[in-house]
């Protein structure tokens, strides 16, 4: 059963930024109206005050979005985002980045999570547009340690939003990442100085803040959408569910006159425990709302044990349902991976005992869905 195409006036929390991009006050309290183009929205209660990281319930203001529009789908602006044949790509390069603005920063994942990782809200104001599926390249501030007067490398992140981004005006894109953090082995002490610079900066940073945008890039993981009845098969570890978030909004959150959900789309996200589980409360709703359309299935790694009594990785998961998932590959199913490199061999060496199990050769196959465009792998 497709997912309802309705469309009507959603009630949503949302910061306010003005034209310039740049947010209007670094802490919004209080009942707001906010206006993006003939849209009203209807502000509730953001309590980011000075502080760039907000706390874990500050993600119900994404949610409230999700719980509205799982009765009637958000509309978006502008539909001439649709029109493009082609994806948006490298329209701003290294030497020439583009200055977008931090609309807002918070943490995703709960005091229990080993380690932190951020939602981060970017206001582009319409200029770096970009498809589902394809990353920003971020330039943090500071000396290229390497190359003294030079600026710091691009760093490139999944985008995390689809086309229209949170507030489904075509102004922001949002990124999902960890902030790396590195502790010495021998004292288990951290050591700033060897920190992710660039993670670091973004989840430190404040609304107002300007940041260099590159990109956008990417074509691999762009979302096929000439059949609306296709099963996509999503696998991701931690930040790695970034451009299946963006999928899923397009899905089943807003209302695109020219794309109408029919297939199905199945999510296997791995994460340590619950408390790092990131946009599960979105996941949740689009569960409860569109049972026949997707599926949403977590390895807790420090949580679960997989069949033979070790931990729970996305492999173990993708083994359980091992015999589906070929059908599903059979029948044309494409298949996405994302995350960290290392999730690629154990993922791999799980779908060639099933292969062989079939009584088929894992290499054929593989060569196979490559050739029919069913295979998509962004690791880092």
């Amino acid at each position: 059963m497709a997912p309802a195409a309705a469309a009507s006036r959603v009630a949503v929390s949302a910061p306010v930024f003005g034209s310039d991009g740049g947010a209007r006050s670094s802490g919004i309290k209080g009942n707001n109206n906010v206006s993006f183009g003939n849209k009203s929205w209807v502000g509730g209660t953001l309590a980011w005050e000075s502080s760039s990281v907000q706390p874990r319930h500050a993600n119900k203001v994404l949610c409230m979005s999700v719980q509205q529009a799982s009765k009637s789908k958000v509309s978006v602006a502008p539909l001439d985002l649709e029109s493009a044949k082609d994806p948006p790509l490298n329209t701003y390069k290294p030497k020439e980045p583009f200055t977008a603005t931090i609309v807002s920063v918070e943490r995703l994942v709960g005091p229990k999570a080993p380690g932190e990782t951020c939602h981060i809200v970017i206001d582009h104001g319409g200029n770096v547009p970009y498809w589902e599926g394809q990353s920003y390249g971020v330039i943090p501030p500071g000396e290229n340690p390497k190359k003294p007067g030079a600026p710091q490398n691009v760093r490139l992140y999944s985008i995390a939003s689809t086309r229209y981004g949170d507030y489904f005006d075509g102004r922001t894109g949002s990124l999902c990442v960890r902030r790396a953090v590195y502790y010495d082995p021998e004292t288990g002490k951290e050591e700033p100085s060897k920190n992710g610079v660039c993670s670091n900066f973004l989840c430190n940073s404040k609304p107002g803040d300007k940041i260099q945008l590159t990109g956008p890039s990417g074509k691999i993981m762009l979302l096929p959408e000439e059949d609306r009845n296709a099963t996509h098969i999503m696998i991701a570890t931690g930040t790695g569910v970034a451009p299946f978030r963006g999928y899923l909004r397009r899905m089943f959150m807003e209302d695109i006159p020219n794309y109408r959900f029919g297939g199905l789309a199945w999510l296997f996200l791995g994460v340590a425990n619950s408390d790092s589980l990131l946009y599960d409360e979105e996941f949740t709703s689009y569960l409860k709302q569109y049972p026949d359309n997707f599926r949403y299935d977590k390895a807790l790694s420090r949580e679960q044990k997989n069949r033979s009594g070790g931990k729970m990785y996305v492999q173990d998961k993708i083994e359980e349902y091992s015999d589906e998932i070929f059908k599903l590959l059979d029948r044309g199913a494409h298949i996405y991976f994302c995350g960290l490199k290392g999730m690629m061999p154990g993922i791999q060496d799980t779908l060639k005992k099933v292969a062989e199990q079939r009584g088929e050769s894992w290499d054929q196959k593989l060569s196979q869905l490559k050739k029919n465009k069913q295979w998509h792998v962004e690791v880092y």
